[in-house]
């Protein structure tokens, strides 16, 4: 081989590197629309994370409200409401009959009081 370098490997060396020029900028172009795509994806995520976290924490309340509503509604629960408020009906049934043997007592007529009482 001759160290000579000619017209010919001038052209094949330019030639490369133009083809290494173009490369490198399809690549650049290629690794800018991936980065783009990238932080596309990176955001919707970051939505699709709050709508998660709105969802279970609506989840949780509504898990809690049944909680207590099943309380509420459970037999024990029911039977000592209903235990409690038989009793309330027997105590109002006897106030109620305790003030109408007060009002017959009364007579509905008042004794004259005294308007200065004395000292005794």
């Amino acid at each position: 081989m001759d160290a000579q370098i000619d017209l010919r490997m001038v052209i094949t060396i330019g030639g490369m590197i133009a083809s290494l020029g173009g490369a490198a900028a399809v690549a650049k172009a290629q690794i800018k629309s991936i980065t783009s795509k990238l932080e596309d994806i990176e955001l919707r995520l970051r939505q699709t994370n709050l709508k998660m976290e709105k969802l279970y924490t609506m989840t949780e309340t509504q898990e809690q409200r049944i909680t207590v509503l099943a309380a509420m509604s459970s037999p024990d629960q029911l039977r000592r409401q209903h235990m409690e408020h038989a009793q309330l009906q027997t105590h109002v049934q006897r106030l109620q009959e305790d003030v109408s043997h007060l009002q017959k007592m009364h007579n509905s007529v008042h004794p004259p009081v005294p308007s200065a009482r004395k000292a005794t």
